[in-house]
C-alpha cells in the first residue's frame, strides 16, 4: 500500500521575491532556501491575491479569489469557506498550524488537530505555550514593536538586533512545534499537513544577534530603483509614501538621518531572512534525518513582499503599485518526484497551492477552490495555467500578463490629482525596477486596452454566484456530495456559492439567455 504523501507548507510574512541567493541577491543570505531551489522548482512568476496578510491568507487557506471570499482586510467575521486543513484532514491527515496564522478566528483552528497563534493575531491572542516559554526564561518578544522607544517603536521599521535568542525568537519556536507535531504524526502512523508560518521578515526588524552580526562591516547594495530617478509617473499614494519616508522622522537609533536609517532597515530585513531561512534548514534536516526526506512535500512562499527600500519605501505598502509586493517566492521540494532546480516561467498564483497538493496528495478536488492544479510543472513541464495573474484590492486590480504588469485603478482613486484616471502599465523585461510607468503612452494604448479586457473578462468568469437562471437545475453542477448541497432548488458548494467551473460549461454546450 502506499504511504500518502506528507504535506510542510511554510509561509513567510512579508518576503521579497528577490530577496535570495539564488536570485542573484548580492547581500542576501539564504543557503536552505537555495537548496530548496536547487532541489525542488521554483516559480519565477507566482503572484499573491493580496499585498496584505489576512486576505492573501485566506486566499492561500480557501484557494479562493479575494472578489469571492470577501475578505480585504485585517479582521472580518470566519469565513464560510472550507479550508484546506479540513479537506486534508478529512482525508485522514494530522492537520497542524503553528506561528503567525493571521486568521478570522476559530477558521483554521477548528480544522487543525495541532494550533498555535505565536504572534497574537488571532483575537484569541498568543499562544499560551508559547507566551509561558518565554515567561519561563525572563524574556519578552519585540516583534511586534521596540517596546524601548515607547509609542514611537510600535511597528517600528528600523533594524537592530532582538534580546532574543534564535531559540527564543516566534521561528526558533515555531520550527521546534512543528518538528515536535511532525515526529507525533509519524509514532501514530498518520500522514500530516502541517503549516509552520514564520513571522519575520516582516517589521519589527528585529532579528535575533546572530544574524544581525552576519552583515558586520559589510557594504550593502541598494536596490536600482531606491532613488535618482524621476517619479512623476508612479501613483499619488505611492509618491507621498516615498516622500514621507524620506523626511526620516521615522528613525530611533543614531544617527538618525534617512540614509542611515534606511541601511539599518536593509540590514534587519536581510538579517530576519537569514533567520526564517535558519528556521527553513532546521525542518528540512529533521525530515532527512527522520526518513521523512522523500515521502514529503514543502512548500516555501510569503503571503506578499516588501518594498526592502525600493523606491525609498520601508515596508509594504502602497501594496498595488510594485511587483516587489504582489510577486512572491513560491519554491517546492519533493525527493524524487518533483524536476531539480527547474525554473517554472508561468504564472501561478497562490490559490492553486491546495488544488495543486490535493492533486499529488490522491484526494478529491477541493470544489470550492479557484486554483488550478500545476502539478505538470512541477515535474518540468511547460503549459499556461492563467492567462493573468492578479492581486486584488478592493478598489484596485493588479494584473500579470507575460513581460507587463497593469494596474487599473478605477476613476475616482485619485479624484484630485487624476479625476479623469488614472493607470500604470510597465514592461518588466526592459524596465525590471518599475521606474518607467507606460499607461500613458499612446504606443502602449493597445496593450492597456487589452489588459483591461483580460481583467474584465476574469472578474466575470471566476466569480461564485448564488444562483445562476438556467443552470440551477442542470446535472453540470452535480449532485449533491460531501462537498455540494441542494437548497431552494440550488446546487451549490459548501460555501453557498456555485463553482464558475460549471457555468463555464453550460455556457459553451448549451449557451442560455440569463448567463
Amino acid at each position: 500500500m502506499n504511504t500518502p504523501p506528507n504535506v510542510l507548507w511554510i509561509l513567510a510574512d512579508q518576503h521579497h521575491a528577490r530577496c535570495m541567493g539564488h536570485m542573484g541577491h548580492p547581500n542576501a543570505r539564504t543557503p536552505n532556501l537555495d537548496r530548496m531551489a536547487a532541489d525542488g522548482v521554483r516559480f519565477a512568476n507566482a503572484i499573491s491575491q493580496n499585498p496584505i496578510c489576512t486576505p492573501s491568507r485566506v486566499s492561500f487557506i480557501s484557494g479562493q479569489y479575494c472578489h469571492n471570499h470577501g475578505h480585504y482586510g485585517l479582521c472580518g467575521p470566519k469565513p464560510a469557506i472550507p479550508t484546506l486543513f479540513g479537506h486534508f484532514r478529512r482525508a485522514g491527515y494530522t492537520t497542524a498550524a503553528i506561528g503567525k496564522i493571521h486568521c478570522p478566528e476559530y477558521w483554521v483552528e477548528d480544522d487543525c488537530d495541532v494550533f498555535h497563534e505565536t504572534a497574537g493575531c488571532s483575537i484569541g491572542g498568543r499562544s499560551q505555550e508559547y507566551s509561558d516559554f518565554l515567561k519561563n526564561r525572563g524574556k519578552e518578544e519585540d516583534h511586534g514593536a521596540m517596546s524601548e522607544f515607547g509609542d514611537r517603536g510600535r511597528q517600528s521599521m528600523e533594524g537592530r538586533p532582538s534580546a532574543l535568542t534564535f531559540e527564543e525568537s516566534q521561528e526558533g519556536w515555531i520550527a521546534g512545534k512543528t518538528i515536535e507535531t511532525i515526529k507525533a504524526a509519524q509514532a501514530a502512523g498518520k500522514p500530516f499537513f502541517v503549516h509552520a508560518s514564520l513571522p519575520r521578515p516582516h517589521q519589527c526588524t528585529s532579528p535575533s544577534q546572530e544574524f544581525w552580526d552576519l552583515f558586520d562591516g559589510e557594504e550593502l547594495v541598494l536596490p536600482a530603483n531606491a532613488e535618482g530617478y524621476d517619479m512623476s509617473g508612479k501613483a499619488p499614494n505611492l509618491r507621498r509614501t516615498a516622500e514621507n519616508w524620506r523626511k526620516g522622522d521615522w528613525a530611533l537609533i543614531e544617527p538618525k538621518t534617512f540614509e542611515a536609517a534606511r541601511l539599518r532597515k536593509l540590514r534587519g530585513y536581510l538579517a530576519a531572512i537569514a533567520q526564517v531561512d535558519h528556521a527553513v534548514g532546521l525542518m528540512l534536516d529533521h525530515l532527512k534525518a527522520a526518513g521523512l526526506d522523500e515521502n514529503t512535500i514543502v512548500v516555501y512562499g510569503s503571503d506578499h513582499g516588501d518594498y526592502a527600500t525600493e523606491h525609498g519605501i520601508m515596508e509594504k505598502a502602497p501594496g498595488i503599485s510594485s511587483d516587489a509586493i504582489t510577486r512572491i517566492p513560491f519554491i517546492w521540494r519533493a525527493k524524487g518526484r518533483f524536476a531539480s532546480g527547474h525554473v517554472a516561467q508561468e504564472i501561478v498564483e497562490a490559490v492553486d497551492m491546495g488544488a495543486t497538493l490535493s492533486r499529488l496528495c490522491g484526494l478529491d478536488d477541493l470544489e470550492t477552490s479557484d486554483g488550478q492544479d500545476v502539478s505538470h510543472l512541477l515535474t518540468g513541464g511547460q503549459g499556461e495555467v492563467h492567462r493573468i495573474g492578479v492581486t486584488e484590492f478592493a478598489w484596485a486590480k493588479s494584473v500579470r500578463q507575460g513581460k507587463y504588469r497593469y494596474v487599473h485603478y478605477p476613476r475616482g482613486y485619485f479624484p484630485t490629482e487624476h479625476p479623469e484616471g488614472f493607470g500604470e502599465l510597465y514592461d518588466l523585461e526592459a524596465d525590471p525596477w518599475e521606474m518607467t510607468n507606460l499607461h500613458g503612452d499612446p504606443a502602449y494604448k493597445g496593450v492597456v486596452d487589452a489588459m483591461r479586457l483580460e481583467l474584465l473578462d476574469w472578474l466575470i468568469t471566476t466569480t461564485r454566484p448564488v444562483s445562476v437562471h438556467q443552470v440551477n437545475n442542470t446535472p453540470l453542477q452535480g449532485p449533491p456530495n460531501a462537498q455540494r448541497v441542494e437548497r431552494y432548488h440550488v446546487v451549490t458548494n459548501r460555501d453557498g456559492r456555485m463553482n464558475p467551473k460549471g457555468i463555464a460549461t453550460f455556457c459553451r454546450e448549451r449557451g442560455g439567455n440569463y448567463i
